[in-house]
């Protein structure tokens, strides 16, 4: 079946939502703010600027611009336009201001419940790490990233996922042949080198064959992925293991590092 622009921009909203309570406190806070907020200048921010926002993403006509003229990675973006936290706590700041004592503290809490009851545990998000240094990254990703880098040039190499995020904010001289996008779904344009990577077990003749189509001089593997073969059968050597990661270097694509 044919993916409509509508239901593209259908996805990309439920996408944003998450669990959908936050955005439901959203909607709810400007029909309200519509009918009871007298302040124009308050309108327009909390109000009409919101509305206009939405009006916007949903228009198929619009997003069919969009993707037309700027391209497809960027509209899901005119939704961090809304300003949802600002619109949600002014209204709960001003009916809170609208009592006193004990009821303007019990509804004080029932709000903050209600915005920890619509969210998930940032924690359980698999893009979280714990801390291990002071870069706030993946010690793994540090030595790994110290140990291939080269002064005065840059260097490609094909980490796993879970490492994709933390490159490219400590590095600038490491390259990858794809990027974060790959972890996000609406974003994945399909990557063949990136899905050999994600394999169980990997097809290591297609992965030293895409990586070597790549010009990537590394590639980065967790040790005891179950592999098909060596990577030294196609002319990889064992550069270094580092927290549990081996790295091979092609020697065909070596050029002197």
């Amino acid at each position: 079946m044919e993916i409509t622009m509508w239901d593209t921009i259908v996805s990309l909203f439920r996408g944003y939502m998450g669990t959908g309570l936050l955005m439901i406190w959203f909607l709810a806070a400007l029909v309200y703010l519509f009918f009871r907020e007298k302040d124009k200048n308050k309108r327009i921010l909390f109000v009409y600027a919101p509305a206009l926002t939405l009006l916007l993403f949903w228009n198929p006509l619009f997003a069919k611009f969009v993707y037309t003229y700027v391209g497809d990675e960027i509209y899901y973006r005119i939704l961090w336009l809304l300003p949802v936290t600002i619109v949600t706590a002014y209204l709960a700041a001003r009916l809170c201001g609208a009592l006193a004592g004990g009821r303007r503290l019990l509804l004080a809490g029932a709000c903050a419940a209600l915005v920890m009851l619509s969210g998930s545990c940032i924690y359980k998000n698999p893009f979280f790490h714990r801390a291990e240094n002071l870069y706030h990254m993946p010690q793994a990703v540090v030595e790994i990233c110290d140990a291939i880098e080269v002064e005065g040039r840059e260097v490609m190499a094909a980490f796993p996922g879970e490492m994709l995020q933390f490159v490219r904010q400590y590095s600038p001289v490491v390259c990858m042949p794809y990027g974060r996008e790959a972890l996000v779904p609406q974003w994945r344009l399909g990557n063949p080198l990136f899905d050999i990577m994600c394999t169980d077990p990997i097809d290591v003749e297609a992965l030293a064959a895409l990586a070597k189509q790549n010009l990537c001089h590394y590639v980065i593997i967790l040790q005891g992925r179950p592999m098909t073969g060596s990577m030294e059968d196609y002319d990889y050597v064992l550069f270094g293991t580092y927290c549990g990661y081996d790295v091979y270097l092609d020697t065909t694509v070596y050029r002197g590092l």
